[in-house]
């Protein structure tokens, strides 16, 4: 069994820390009689980057400033200085709230966004600020994914502080939430973990007691994984030493869900501890249509366009990505990971996952 622990109150008084100053900056602007300004690294798409040595896309030294003086900038300043307020009062009493509760909660305090997508851009402009993400705010999207498997947790947050739940307390896995990705790891004895792009997987791992099986802590990832399942996968990784294996349809969109958990996205450039380098695409490869012999569709347009894309991204340079790109452009075809079931419903544990896992090992 292994016994490690990882604290979340430093890391949440350095976020409150830096809220603060971020607070204390703009009062002393006002206080000197100058119109506060914010400078902040620029989101633009010209300044993203792949960083090879960290293996993820990170910001570039281009700033921008906003500026009360600027009546353009007003309305933008108000926001991040609203915003910030605001996820300052969730951090200090330990409250959360979701994207969708920020863009109504402004309305209290009679600060106008037009749609959730502008508040939403603003916690991002703050994320970058600040170096933090969102979910060090205590600001989540709504959960739909899950885990399951033999590792100990510790809560950190109030009123469950101190209570510990196994994991597979529960048939139909532990949402991913706020408290879980907060919680401190106490003792696991699995020696990997296997994400799963799809809940039907996920539920027949469960029923095969693939945890057991193959001593794995079972991640659904929900299609495109929320940011905390990145994070929570991150730290299995990294605090635990376990190796993490991505499971996902045979299709460039699959091919993306898992680069985004092992390099991360351009939208997240400005934000580190959310990528797992080291995790691997397990499958389900272009190559696995053709050894497995699976039933399969013919790639449409909006495919083998996302391929291309795909094809000029320096990330998918190396194998298996190269070798599968290609795979997928020779053969023209894609396939879910449900088509295994043409064999019986017990057959992707049974024999692929097995094989696959043996190979990557």
């Amino acid at each position: 069994m292994r016994e490690i622990s990882s604290s979340t109150r430093e890391r949440r008084k350095e976020v409150l820390l830096r809220l603060e100053n971020f607070g204390r900056e703009i009062y002393k602007q006002i206080e000197e009689g100058f119109f506060p300004k914010i400078i902040m690294p620029s989101r633009s798409t010209d300044n993203i980057f792949y960083d090879p040595s960290l293996r993820q896309y990170v910001l570039g030294n281009k700033r921008k400033r906003r500026s009360a003086g600027n009546i353009r900038h007003i309305r933008s300043v108000t926001q991040l200085v609203w915003m910030a307020y605001f996820v300052h009062e969730l951090t200090l009493n330990q409250k959360t709230s979701t994207l969708r509760d920020v863009f109504y909660s402004a309305q209290a305090y009679d600060v106008p966004f037009e749609s959730q997508d502008e508040s939403d851009n603003i916690i991002t402009d703050l994320e970058s600020i600040l170096g933090y993400a969102r979910e060090d705010f205590n600001v989540f999207p709504e959960e739909r994914s899950a885990v399951f498997g033999d590792l100990t947790i510790e809560y950190t947050v109030p009123n469950y502080e101190g209570r510990r739940l196994n994991l597979t307390s529960h048939p139909d896995g532990v949402m991913i939430g706020p408290a879980l990705t907060s919680a401190e790891f106490i003792e696991t004895s699995a020696d990997k973990v296997i994400a799963i792009e799809k809940g039907g997987l996920f539920t027949r791992f469960i029923e095969e007691r693939v945890h057991e099986r193959f001593n794995a802590i079972l991640v659904l990832l929900g299609g495109q994984a929320p940011r905390s399942t990145r994070y929570l996968i991150r730290r299995l990784n990294h605090e635990l030493g376990l190796p993490v294996y991505i499971f996902t349809d045979a299709d460039p969109w699959g091919m993306h869900i898992a680069m985004v958990i092992i390099s991360g996205s351009a939208n997240a450039a400005h934000l580190r501890d959310l990528t797992t380098p080291d995790a691997k695409w397990a499958g389900v490869w272009a190559s696995d249509i053709v050894k497995y012999k699976l039933p399969s569709e013919k790639l449409d347009d909006i495919d083998v366009k996302r391929l291309n894309e795909l094809a000029r991204d320096t990330r998918y340079k190396g194998d298996p990505w190269q070798r599968e790109l290609n795979m997928f452009m020779k053969i023209q075809r894609k396939c879910e990971l449900e088509a295994f079931s043409r064999y019986g419903l017990t057959h992707i544990v049974d024999k692929y996952l097995p094989e696959r896992l043996g190979e990557l090992e």
